[in-house]
C-alpha cells in the first residue's frame, strides 16, 4: 500500500526534479553501505597485493630502524629512531589509506553523488523520540538490514565452502607433504577463496543498490495534490498563466493592429502626439454624424511612422502628451473615442481647423478629466503637464 502524504492522498506519482533536489538539500541522497563495503574490501586486497610486489624495498626501510650505526651520540639515536619510525608509519598509512579513501569517495559518486547539506547536520528533537525509536527498530527496512546481513553470512559461507570442497583433495594431503608443497597449494587456493568472497559481496552490493534505490525514490513520491501545488508554486496558477497568456496574445494583436494601421494614416484630419512616443490619427469630417474615429495609433516605432506617413501626406501633427495618451489608452482602432475625450478633442480639433485655414490664433490648453490623465506606462496620474 502506498504511503499517504499530509493531506491524506496516497503518495503514487514519481517525484518531480524539484523534489529530489529539495531532498538533497536537506541531505537525502541515494547511498548503498554494502557496495562501500564491496569496493573498499576490493581496494584493500589491490593494495595488499601491490604492497607484496614492492615488499622488498619497504621491508629494507623496516629494517633500517633496528641498525645502530657508530656514529653519532647515543643519547641522540632513541630520537633520531623514533623520528624516522613515525615517519615509515605515517607513509605507509598514507598508502594504504588513499587508495581506500578514493574508493570511498568514488563509490558514493557512482551511487548517489557527493552532497553538502548543513541541514543533515542540524539537531532535530525528533531522533530522540523513544516511541519512534522503537517503530525503527520493528519495521521492513530493520527486517530487510537483517535478510541482508543473512544473506551475506549465506553467500560467503557458501563460496567459501565451495571453493574448500573442490580443493579438499588437496588440503588433506597437505598434512603429509612439505611445507613448500604446502605453501604452493595455499597460494592456489587463497586466491580462488577471495575472488568467491568478493563475487558474493558484488551479488549483496548490487540487490542492496537496486533496493537502496527503489527505497529512496519511494520515500520521495508525491501526491496527485503535491504535485498541483509544487506546479502552483513553480510555474503559477494555471488560471493566472492562462489570463497572462491571453493578454499577451491580445497585446500582440494589438501591435500587429497598430503596424497595420499606418496605412490609413493618408485618411486622417489630424494627429495627436506626446510627441513622438505615442502617435493617434483621427478622422472627423464636420457635419457628418457620430465623434471622431481612430484610423491609427501606436507607439515607439509605430507612432514615429504615423507621424512621418502623416508629414507626406500633409496632415496636422498636433503635440499634446496628456491627449495623447488619453486617446492611446482608452481607444479602439477603428471606433470612435470615448465620450470623456469629446471636449478636448473638440477642442483641439477646432484649434487644427484653424491653423490648417492658415489663421494665427494662440494654441488651447487642454483639459482632461481627473482619470484620464495617464503616464507613459498607462497609469493614471494627478496633475496636468
Amino acid at each position: 500500500m502506498a504511503e499517504e502524504g499530509e493531506d491524506g492522498q496516497e503518495k503514487t506519482e514519481e517525484p518531480s526534479q524539484r523534489k529530489i533536489e529539495k531532498a538533497r538539500e536537506d541531505g537525502k541522497v541515494l547511498s548503498s553501505k554494502e557496495m562501500f563495503v564491496f569496493t573498499n574490501i576490493s581496494m584493500a586486497l589491490v593494495t595488499m597485493l601491490a604492497f607484496f610486489l614492492v615488499a622488498r624495498h619497504f621491508l629494507f626501510e623496516w629494517a633500517d630502524l633496528f641498525v645502530f650505526e657508530g656514529d653519532g651520540h647515543l643519547n641522540d639515536l632513541p630520537a633520531i629512531k623514533t623520528q624516522y619510525a613515525l615517519w615509515f608509519f605515517l607513509k605507509m598509512s598514507l598508502l594504504a589509506g588513499t587508495p581506500i579513501f578514493l574508493a570511498t569517495i568514488g563509490t558514493q559518486l557512482a551511487v548517489g553523488g557527493i552532497n553538502f547539506a548543513p541541514k543533515a547536520m542540524s539537531f532535530k528533537g525528533s531522533k530522540l523520540n523513544p516511541i519512534k525509536g522503537m517503530k525503527n527498530i520493528i519495521s521492513v527496512k530493520s527486517l530487510v538490514e537483517l535478510g541482508k546481513a543473512v544473506l551475506k553470512v549465506s553467500l560467503l559461507m557458501g563460496a567459501s565452502s565451495y571453493i574448500i570442497y573442490l580443493y579438499m583433495p588437496q588440503i588433506l594431503q597437505m598434512s603429509g607433504g612439505s611445507l613448500s608443497s604446502a605453501l604452493s597449494q595455499l597460494q592456489e587456493i587463497i586466491p580462488l577463496l577471495l575472488i568467491a568472497s568478493l563475487i558474493a559481496l558484488a551479488t549483496i552490493a548490487a540487490l542492496d543498490y537496486f533496493w537502496q534505490r527503489h527505497q529512496h525514490m519511494d520515500s520521495l513520491k508525491m501526491s496527485r495534490q503535491e504535485q498541483k501545488d509544487e506546479y502552483k508554486q513553480t510555474e503559477g496558477s494555471p488560471e493566472v498563466k492562462q489570463k497572462i497568456r491571453q493578454k499577451q496574445i491580445q497585446a500582440s494583436m494589438a501591435a500587429s493592429e497598430q503596424r497595420k494601421s499606418v496605412e490609413n494614416v493618408s485618411n486622417a484630419t489630424a494627429i495627436i502626439t506626446n510627441p513622438t512616443h505615442f502617435a493617434v490619427a483621427l478622422r472627423y469630417i464636420v457635419g457628418e454624424p457620430g465623434a471622431p474615429e481612430v484610423i491609427a495609433m501606436g507607439r515607439g516605432k509605430v507612432a514615429h511612422d504615423i507621424i512621418e506617413a502623416g508629414k507626406e501626406n500633409h496632415i496636422t501633427v498636433y503635440r499634446s502628451p496628456l491627449l495623447a495618451r488619453a486617446l492611446f489608452f482608452t481607444s479602439n482602432i477603428g471606433q470612435e473615442i470615448s465620450d470623456r475625450l469629446y471636449n478636448a478633442v473638440a477642442v483641439a480639433l477646432a484649434y487644427i481647423y484653424r491653423i490648417d485655414k492658415g489663421e494665427t490664433v494662440e494654441e488651447p490648453v487642454i483639459d482632461l478629466p481627473e482619470d484620464m490623465r495617464f503616464n507613459e506606462n498607462g497609469q493614471i496620474i494627478k496633475g496636468a503637464e
